[in-house]
């Protein structure tokens, strides 16, 4: 169950409702707050601080469970959102005090009348794997990973990954750059869990060049980001990358929502599971 309401607001005035309040999301203009009670649901959870990026917006959250706190913390400083846990020193403070541990299930929770099931705790414990292993950071957990994504910037390695974390999957995704070796632990792991990300020049020149703009990059930077010409090559250099690691499919994400290209991966995923290896021939998946 989640409560959700939005006030314009001044400095005066009570900000805290008679039920637990999960979030307070603050808006630099107009002067807003919004205040979201009662959230049990890691996909709501996500969807909120991708609001909160979207709108600039200063995050402050009460999260009993630990782990979705956890979550909202690493999902915050993923999406660059500032971010605040309220409830944890107290938390912590009253522990402390008293000799306990807190329970971490929420007010109205399932958990409060029966156990929360494997199926929650399996999604949270990968949401959780994915933020941590995003934009190859911890190569070392390569062979935790139930997938393994490649492809250069911007071709939405990282969204696929929190959405397919979502669904309960372990997600790593590696930056291909041209001049930098790719890390040794992806050679080292099942090569049948790698999928690689390709996208066609003028999308990820336009995608790019709109990415440049908002963070306002000067021109020698621009130059080596989002000019078409290297944008080309980039794509050049991944494509030889994908041509010598044929057991890697090469998805084509040009024009397809995040659910079309996750929906790709996952069958792909399942029919090399269920029914064994499939023919070493680099494949591109465009539908």
């Amino acid at each position: 169950m989640m409560q959700s309401s939005l006030y314009p607001k001044s400095h005066h005035g009570n900000l805290l409702s008679e039920t637990q309040v999960d979030f307070i999301i603050f808006r630099r203009e107009p002067a807003l707050v919004g205040i979201i009670g009662e959230i049990v649901d890691m996909d709501k959870l996500l969807e909120i601080i991708k609001q909160a990026a979207k709108e600039g917006a200063l995050f402050l959250y009460t999260l009993a469970d630990p782990s979705m706190a956890d979550s909202a913390k690493h999902a915050c400083k993923l999406w660059g959102v500032p971010a605040t846990d309220i409830l944890r020193p107290t938390t912590e403070a009253i522990a402390a005090h008293l000799g306990v541990a807190p329970s971490g299930i929420p007010r109205g929770a399932p958990g409060r009348k029966g156990q929360l099931t494997d199926e929650y705790f399996r999604r949270i414990e990968a949401i959780d794997f994915s933020i941590k292993q995003d934009d190859g950071a911890q190569t070392q957990n390569l062979h935790h990973a139930h997938i393994v994504l490649v492809g250069v910037s911007r071709t939405g390695k990282t969204p696929l990954s929190i959405y397919l974390a979502q669904k309960g999957y372990k997600v790593a995704n590696v930056p291909i750059v041209m001049g930098v070796e790719l890390p040794k632990t992806l050679s080292e792991i099942n090569q049948e869990k790698v999928f690689a990300l390709t996208i066609s020049p003028a999308v990820l020149h336009a995608i790019r060049t709109s990415r440049a703009n908002t963070l306002g990059l000067r021109d020698h930077v621009r130059t080596n980001y989002s000019e078409m010409d290297h944008v080309r090559e980039e794509l050049d250099h991944a494509n030889q990358i994908f041509a010598q690691n044929p057991t890697w499919p090469v998805i084509d994400v040009t024009g397809k929502a995040i659910e079309e290209t996750a929906a790709v991966v996952v069958r792909i995923y399942h029919d090399r599971k269920h029914k064994g290896s499939m023919p070493r021939i680099s494949r591109r998946f465009q539908h």
